[in-house]
C-alpha cells in the first residue's frame, strides 16, 4: 500500500515538474514587415516605428522582407541608424525570388544583424549617381559624394563582418551580384528558399546586439505580420513620384478650369485637394524647383491665351514648358524616384489636350456674337405695328413691342430692320 502511495507521489511530482517547465518556456515571437517600395521618408518611418513596437512588445526580433530598387540617401541612413542601435536582432531577408536590394537597399541589408537572400535575388548597384539637372553635377562634388558613400558602406560591412572590398566595388563600380555569389563572398549570411527555412538555419546562431552577444531562438517561432496602418499606406503611396506628378497636374488643371469657368466649384475643390497632397508628396521626394517653375509657367501661358489672341502660339509654348517641366520635376538618378515615361507621356497628352480644349472653348465664347444687350438687336428684323416717322412708332420685335423711329417714314405692316438702339428706343429702316 505504501509503495503505491509513493509511486503516485512520484508520478505527481514528475507531472507538476513537466507542467512547470512547459509553462516556463516561452515560444519565441518575431515581428515581420514587408518593404516593396523605394526607400523614402514614409518607408523609413514605418521601419523605425516597427522597430520601436517590436522592442516595446518584447519581440525576439524584427524581420524585414525587402524588395527595393533603392531610394533616398537620408531615408536610408535613418533606417541604418535605427538598425545599428536596435535593442533586438534585425533580420533582413531579400525576397521573394526576383526581388532585389539595390542601392540604398544594399546598405540596409549590410547593416542587418542577419542578412539573407532568396534564390533568384540580387544585391548591389549602390553608386551615387547624379547631382543637379540631368544627373551630371560638379565633378569635385561627385567625388566627395562617392567617397562618402564608399566610407559609409565599408564601415558598416566591417562592423558586421561582411565583405568590405565588395561593398566598395558595389558603390564605386555599381557592381551587383546574385544570391549564391553574395553568400560565397560573405556579403550575406544565408541563402534560404523561404522564411521558414531561414528560421531553421538561424536557430542557436549568435549575433551581436549593441554591446552584448545574443543567441537566436528561432525553432518553432511565431511569426507576427505587422502591416502598414492606413495612414502609413497612404503616405507611402503618395511618396511615389508618379502619383505625386499626376496629383500635381490634376491640381493645376482643376484650378485652371475653375478660373476659366468661375462658379463650377467642384473642379476647384478637387484641384485644391490634389495640389495639397502633391505638395506633401514633394516634401519626401528630390524635387527640382526649375521643373515646378516651368510647369507653373505653362499654366500662366495657358491663362494668357484666354486674354490675348496669339493664334495658338502661347498654347504651344505652354505645352513645351509643361513637357520640359515634367522632365525636370524630380531630380534623382534613381529610376524609382523619377516619373516613369510610361506615366509621363500619356499624362502630358491628356493634360495638354485638356488645356487646349478649355482654351478653345473660352476663345470661341469671346469671339461669338453676343446674344444679350443692345448690340444683339442690331440687324434684327420685325414688323411695324404703327406708322413710324422721325418722332414715334411701334415695332413688334422678338415677341416684344418697341418704341421706334425712322429717318424715312415706314407704313404700318411693313417689315423693318433695326439699325441702332438709343435707350429703350430703336431706330429702324424699311426692309
Amino acid at each position: 500500500m505504501k509503495s503505491k502511495i509513493g509511486l503516485s507521489l512520484i508520478l505527481c511530482l514528475i507531472l507538476v515538474t513537466t507542467v512547470s517547465a512547459s509553462a516556463g518556456e516561452r515560444q519565441p515571437v518575431y515581428d515581420v514587415i514587408r518593404i516593396n517600395a523605394a526607400i523614402t521618408p514614409p518607408v523609413a518611418d514605418y521601419i523605425l516605428q516597427s522597430l520601436d513596437r517590436a522592442a516595446k512588445s518584447r519581440s525576439d526580433g524584427l524581420v524585414i522582407l525587402l524588395d527595393t530598387p533603392g531610394g533616398l540617401d537620408l531615408a536610408m541612413r535613418d533606417i541604418v541608424k535605427g538598425i545599428l542601435g536596435a535593442p533586438l536582432p534585425v533580420i533582413v531577408y531579400v525576397s521573394p525570388s526576383g526581388a532585389r536590394a539595390a542601392s540604398a537597399g544594399m546598405i540596409i541589408t549590410l547593416a542587418a544583424h542577419v542578412a539573407a537572400m532568396a534564390p533568384g535575388t540580387n544585391i548591389g548597384a549602390a553608386h551615387p549617381v547624379g547631382l543637379g539637372i540631368g544627373g551630371g553635377g560638379d565633378k569635385v562634388m561627385m567625388e566627395k559624394v562617392e567617397n562618402d558613400a564608399v566610407a559609409y558602406a565599408i564601415s558598416i560591412a566591417k562592423q558586421k563582418g561582411r565583405n568590405e572590398e565588395w561593398a566598395e566595388r558595389a558603390v564605386r563600380k555599381s557592381e551587383s551580384i546574385p544570391a549564391d555569389q553574395a553568400l560565397s563572398m560573405r556579403v550575406v549570411d544565408f541563402v534560404s528558399q523561404d522564411l521558414h527555412t531561414l528560421f531553421e538555419q538561424l536557430d542557436e546562431r549568435e549575433v551581436q546586439v549593441q554591446e552584448s552577444k545574443r543567441i537566436l531562438k528561432t525553432k518553432g517561432a511565431i511569426l507576427r505580420d505587422i502591416s502598414m496602418s492606413p495612414r502609413e499606406k497612404i503616405l507611402t503611396i503618395l511618396s511615389d513620384p508618379n502619383i505625386a506628378y499626376i496629383l500635381f497636374l490634376l491640381g493645376l488643371a482643376g484650378l485652371y478650369f475653375e478660373l476659366a469657368h468661375p462658379g463650377v466649384i467642384l473642379p476647384g475643390v478637387i484641384g485644391g485637394i490634389s495640389l495639397i497632397m502633391s505638395f506633401f508628396a514633394m516634401q519626401t521626394l528630390p524635387v527640382n524647383y526649375a521643373g515646378i517653375a516651368l510647369i507653373l509657367f505653362a499654366l500662366i501661358l495657358f491663362i494668357a491665351e484666354i486674354k490675348i489672341i496669339s493664334h495658338g502660339l502661347l498654347t504651344i509654348g505652354g505645352v513645351i514648358s509643361l513637357f520640359l517641366g515634367s522632365l525636370l520635376l524630380f531630380d534623382s538618378p534613381e529610376p524609382a524616384l523619377r516619373v516613369s515615361l510610361k506615366v509621363m507621356i500619356p499624362t502630358l497628352i491628356i493634360v495638354s489636350a485638356f488645356f487646349v480644349f478649355i482654351v478653345s472653348l473660352v476663345v470661341k465664347a469671346q469671339m461669338r456674337k453676343k446674344h444679350t444687350g443692345p448690340d444683339d438687336l442690331i440687324g434684327a428684323e420685325g414688323i411695324a405695328v404703327t406708322d413710324i416717322n422721325e418722332d414715334q412708332g411701334k415695332t413688334f420685335l422678338r415677341g416684344e413691342y418697341w418704341d421706334s423711329w425712322s429717318e424715312s417714314p415706314v407704313a404700318k405692316g411693313k417689315k423693318v430692320r433695326v439699325n441702332g438702339v438709343k435707350g429703350m428706343k430703336i431706330q429702324v429702316t424699311q426692309k
